[in-house]
């Protein structure tokens, strides 16, 4: 169709670089040597195996050659591949190239072998020789003949590049890019010798624009695929089946279009091109028995479904090789109508891959007659074979509006200054038929063109004929302006670095979730759930990062790693009537960034200088503790669905929760086979990057004092509430300010002590900036925290 005066990598390069992504080059055959056409003379039975025969080959050497075979196909008289003496075939399952001697087969010289399309890497055929034609020169090189030496690119088109999806197509674009003319097929139409057509009516015009089909009966449906289309096929991707589906496959790899071959004789009455009705089902082509709804559009007869509208046929009146008529359809389908139905039956095809993005309207007559001619000339009986005229319903074709570009807006958006005359030149080259103004085109788009319906798509056209290489790479300008990060919030970056000094690794898990992980960490029995999940075990969003840690953790004890310590800086996603649009904010929904933290357990590495212990609360309270000092947070006793409900607590700063720390609750240890209880904590990321302004404090110059004390309270009596109790004292009783810090160092419970009582001991550093304390300001203070512990919580020195 176009044929540019270039190298294959400089063509590959050309495509790459207009948005055609050339993703491999390669050869249609593996490289092989010195293997020929060959002819086999005679053929006798092998006297020392039933299986084998030993042929006289004539492989154009001028010497006839003695070969042993084996194939069940060979026969006297037939045109073979042969590989001489010394050739070297492809690689085998042992991945060594294979090389072709002359040696002794059950005490018979063999000079040689007879190939299968699956010796020669070809095809997966093994079924025989590969059974050349009869008029194919003995001696040539089989390379040669066979076009083994062509290469094949793949082309990784982008979902907008339909048009691409055929060999008309891409020549289309090789022809703008190069300005070699395009030599676009031409079809002649059949003569029509019989009136018959089949009644159809199309009762979806949402479905189905257009529906164009003919009759043609007395085909020899039994007719073999010729070679060269066989080998376009298979060079393609495409499995050669039979005739009458081969030349379907190939004209839609040629031009782009599906369509499909029913057997005239299994359609019942006429055909309905509807949507489906809830409770129908169809047995496809695949051998797959689908149900369908008002969702999937059908083509359906008056007993049954027929057909997948523009995604696969029935099975109950597909084409056989005893068909003698049928009926040739091809449609075109609206792509919304086509789209995401082959994804809900979970497989897909090549005509849905095709009309979900748009396939030519305006041509499924001429493609009729190309996929008729093709079937007379392949399939046909010389003056039996009757066609009938194409009976063409249009009932609902796209409007295709013009799409105006300005030459200035193009000028500015891609960076190089075109002229009218260029942009001109490139429409015109892309077959985009234009009204010109003075910087100004009103471009209306090809039926074959889905892509191009606001002016940017024209400014991409002109973009990619251009030349994305012949862009200039300019830097950007523009003021820069210097901004100074906030003194009191430090970075995300900056946590993770502390985590990661604190012996955590940090990990990215989905934001996916499994909707039962929602329900138990969470207690979240409405999760917000996922129109289309990427997978079943990843349905609805995640509320809180516990999941995906306990996750990690079995994860890594599958692969025994007793050890485990993680963190995870991502964002939560809650339900938030009060959210609203925004650039970073969705309406309804509430996306806060949390720290989450995970320990599981030897608290330190297995050593000698200290004995092994598993991690507890405690460790992840210091580490936690760590990451907010100088700031101090109270610990709240409380109850979380994912937490152990005496071995958790709510992370408190200054009055307002931020987070929860605890062990994992025994239920979900158990559900998820962790033999020990993960310890874990998760707070919103926002409190933890915000810190107080270091401001200046006096250092005392004179000794400090310390006093412990130990008080006997009932067990209810919580440490926090006493220490609350000191730290309340020391702000309103001026005696007491001297007090720096309060520290508990013991709990005691036991003997000399009631059932219901305890003992706490608490170290106190007493200091003062003007001078060194005496005795009785010491004791004072002391007297007056005892005489607040006893006033408030009942307790007693010890």
């Amino acid at each position: 169709m176009v044929d540019p005066n270039m190298t294959s990598d400089e063509l590959a390069h050309l495509l790459t670089m207009s948005g055609l992504e050339v993703e491999e080059i390669a050869p249609v055959a593996p490289p092989f040597t010195n293997v020929v056409v060959a002819k086999v003379l005679t053929l006798a039975k092998h006297p020392n195996a039933d299986r084998l025969n030993v042929c006289e080959v004539d492989a154009g050497t001028g010497t006839l050659l003695n070969i042993v075979c084996g194939a069940p196909n060979v026969r006297a008289g037939m045109k073979v591949v042969c590989a001489m003496a010394g050739a070297v075939l492809p690689p085998g399952d042992d991945g060594k190239p294979f090389e072709i001697k002359v040696g002794q087969l059950r005490g018979v010289e063999s000079q040689g072998m007879l190939c299968s399309a699956r010796e020669l890497k070809l095809s997966d055929d093994h079924g025989g020789l590969i059974d050349l034609p009869d008029d194919a020169p003995v001696g040539q090189n089989f390379r040669d003949y066979f076009e083994l030496n062509d290469l094949k690119f793949t082309i990784k088109l982008t979902p907008n590049k339909a048009d691409c999806l055929s060999v008309l197509g891409v020549a289309r674009e090789v022809s703008a890019l190069t300005g070699t003319p395009l030599k676009a097929p031409t079809f002649e139409a059949a003569k029509v010798t019989i009136a018959d057509t089949l009644p159809v009516r199309v009762s979806a015009p949402d479905l189905c624009g257009r529906f164009s089909g003919r009759i043609i009966r007395n085909l020899n449906a039994k007719a073999s695929t010729p070679e060269w289309m066989k080998q376009r096929l298979e060079r393609s991707g495409q499995r050669p089946i039979s005739a009458l589906v081969d030349i379907s496959n190939y004209v839609m790899l040629e031009l782009g279009r599906p369509s499909h071959v029913f057997d005239l004789h299994k359609i019942h009455g006429g055909l309905d091109v509807r949507w489906g009705k809830k409770g129908e089902s169809i047995k496809l082509l695949n051998g797959n028995t689908v149900e369908v709804d008002e969702w999937v559009g059908v083509i359906a007869d008056e007993r049954e479904i027929e057909s997948l509208a523009g995604i696969m046929g029935g099975d109950s009146t597909a084409v056989s090789l005893d068909t003698t008529d049928i009926y040739l359809e091809a449609a075109f389908w609206w792509p919304q109508a086509i789209q995401g139905r082959s994804r809900r039956f979970n497989f897909s095809t090549d005509a849905g891959h095709r009309f979900e993005r748009g396939v030519d309207f305006a041509t499924t007559v001429e493609h009729i007659e190309r996929i008729t001619a093709l079937i007379l000339e392949i399939c046909g009986h010389k003056g039996k074979t009757e066609v009938g005229p194409i009976d063409d319903h249009i009932v609902n074709l796209p409007q295709r509006p013009p799409v105006t570009v300005r030459t200035a807006r193009a000028v500015k958006v891609i960076g190089v200054p075109l002229t009218d005359a260029q942009i001109a030149d490139i429409f015109t080259r892309l077959g985009l038929p234009f009204v010109q103004q003075a910087g100004q085109f009103s471009v209306t788009p090809p039926s074959y063109r889905f892509d191009i319906e606001i002016e940017e798509d024209l400014i991409e056209e002109i973009a990619r004929v251009y030349g994305f290489e012949n862009i200039p790479a300019v830097a950007p300008m523009a003021p820069n302006e210097m901004r100074i990060a906030k003194e009191d919030t430090r970075s995300l970056f900056s946590i993770r670095q502390q985590l990661a000094d604190l012996e955590y690794q940090e990990v990215l898990n989905f934001s996916f979730v499994e909707e039962a992980w929602e329900a138990d960490f969470s207690g979240n029995s409405a999760p917000i759930k996922l129109l289309n999940p990427i997978a079943s075990q990843m349905s609805v969003m995640r509320s809180s990062l516990i999941g995906s840690l306990v996750a990690n953790v079995r994860y890594n004890l599958n692969r025994k790693l007793g050890r485990v310590r993680v963190f995870e800086i991502g964002a939560v996603y809650q339900r938030d009537a009060a959210a609203v649009d925004g650039p970073l904010t969705v309406a309804g929904y509430h996306q806060p960034k949390r720290v989450a933290v995970l320990a599981y357990g030897p608290a330190v590495d297995e050593q000698w200088g200290q004995a092994t212990r598993n991690v507890d609360y405690f460790d992840i309270k210091a580490d936690l503790e760590a990451l907010f000092a100088p700031a101090s947070l109270r610990f709240v006793k409380t109850e979380h669905p994912a937490l152990h409900p005496g071995r958790s607590a709510q992370i408190m700063l200054d009055g307002k929760a931020v987070g929860f720390i605890g062990e994992l609750h025994p239920r979900w240890q158990q559900k998820y086979d962790l033999p020990l209880a993960p310890v874990l904590f998760e707070l919103d990321a926002v409190a933890l990057q915000a810190r107080k302004v270091p401001a200046y404090n006096e250092i005392s110059k004179f000794p400090a004092v310390t006093r412990d004390l130990a008080l006997v309270v009932k067990q209810a009596v919580a440490a926090q509430d006493l220490i609350d109790t000191f730290i309340v004292e020391q702000k309103t009783n001026a005696a007491c300010k001297i007090m720096q810090a309060i520290v508990l160092f013991d709990e005691y419970r036991g003997k000399g002590l009631e059932n219901d009582e305890k003992s706490l001991a608490f170290r106190f550093t007493l200091q003062d900036t003007q001078s060194t304390l005496h005795d009785d300001v010491v004791n004072a203070a002391m007297a007056a925290f005892i005489a607040a512990a006893k006033n408030k919580h009942g307790g007693n020195i010890r």
